[in-house]
């Protein structure tokens, strides 16, 4: 079953959110404009303004006051991808061209504050100022993930902490914010609210995990990039993490550091067979597994009913996805 199958009866609403998306990306300068629409047109799975409006369904459902929410995180998270791929020089994004590759670095990164401001603007629209405190407070989380993603390129002296530290930032705590601010517009009770906001957070560590582990089991057409890119970009993840206990493992990704090291050669398929077959996906996948049982018991505070079922439905998805 397609993701977009579990939640068909938002299809209405999600359409209008993304009308509103494409309308607020309308800039008076094209360049901005085409960079914003060409992410936006590029895809993406749009789940976190699913999570919005899943949450609220367990209140007072709006949909003007869901967009506002809705709109603002999806562009959120597009222009972390934007300011992403210029840190990671990365020239592809879901197999189109980045922003960066495009035009420039510079471009990129004012398309990625053009987005975050309107993705503000938008929330402005929400008059609760608890969901300003929630939405600010998120973004400088957001910004410390990336500095520490950065901090840690090329570093192999990291441990289980330093990652898990590094994913809640830089994911789970966008899609936990999704799901409280979808509660908060939906003015859901408060037990509620919170049981929303750890449903968000331990799915958001399942997805993150899911994501580094397809990094090394996925076909390049499945994930728009070739295997292994984010380890050559020097980005350790917990498949990589786990391989470390092996000093030899160790010394490999070393040597795929070097300046003088080719990213086509045998020795990094060496490296990805070696990750493929030690038991490393495995044991990520347990802990992804972990972290999809705390996101099931998190719902049981919520009644019976679709959207309860449709939130369980999401999780297993995302415990079981290919792409």
């Amino acid at each position: 079953m397609k993701l977009a199958m579990i939640y068909s009866f938002l299809k209405q609403d999600l359409a209008k959110i993304e009308e509103a998306i494409n309308h607020t990306i309308q800039a008076e300068h094209p360049v901005l404009t085409e960079a914003s629409t060409q992410l936006l047109e590029a895809g993406g799975k749009r789940i976190r303004p699913v999570f919005v409006l899943l949450a609220g369904k367990c209140g007072d459902y709006e949909l003007d006051r869901m967009k506002a929410v809705a709109v603002s995180l999806e562009l959120i998270h597009t222009a972390s991808l934007v300011h992403d791929d210029v840190i990671d020089e990365a020239e592809l994004r879901r197999g189109q061209p980045t922003i960066k590759s495009k035009w420039d670095n510079r471009i990129a990164m004012y398309t990625g504050d053009y987005m975050f401001a309107r993705s503000l603007e938008s929330l402005s629209e929400l008059d609760d100022p608890r969901a300003h405190q929630v939405l600010s407070k998120t973004m400088v989380e957001l910004c410390l993930g990336e500095i520490e993603q950065i901090k840690d390129k090329y570093n192999t002296d990291q441990n289980l902490r330093t990652y898990l530290r590094r994913i809640k930032r830089k994911t789970a705590l966008l899609i936990a914010a999704s799901c409280r601010l979808g509660a908060i517009a939906g003015r859901v009770p408060k037990h509620q609210e919170n049981a929303l906001n750890d449903y968000g957070y331990y799915v958001g560590m399942s997805y993150q995990i899911i994501d580094d582990v397809l990094d090394f089991t996925a076909s390049e057409a499945e994930l728009g990039k070739p295997a292994g890119s984010d380890l050559l970009q020097g980005n350790i993840t917990l498949p990589v993490l786990y391989s470390m206990h092996d000093p030899g493992f160790k010394q490999k990704v070393n040597a795929l550091f070097t300046p003088e090291a080719d990213a086509n050669s045998e020795h990094l398929q060496d490296i990805l067979h070696i990750i493929q077959t030690n038991g490393s996906i495995e044991q990520s996948l347990k802990l992804s597994d972990h972290y999809l049982t705390k996101a099931y018991e998190s719902l049981e505070a919520l009644p019976a009913g679709r959207t309860k079922q449709t939130l369980k439905g999401i999780a297993k998805y995302i415990g079981k996805r290919k792409s």
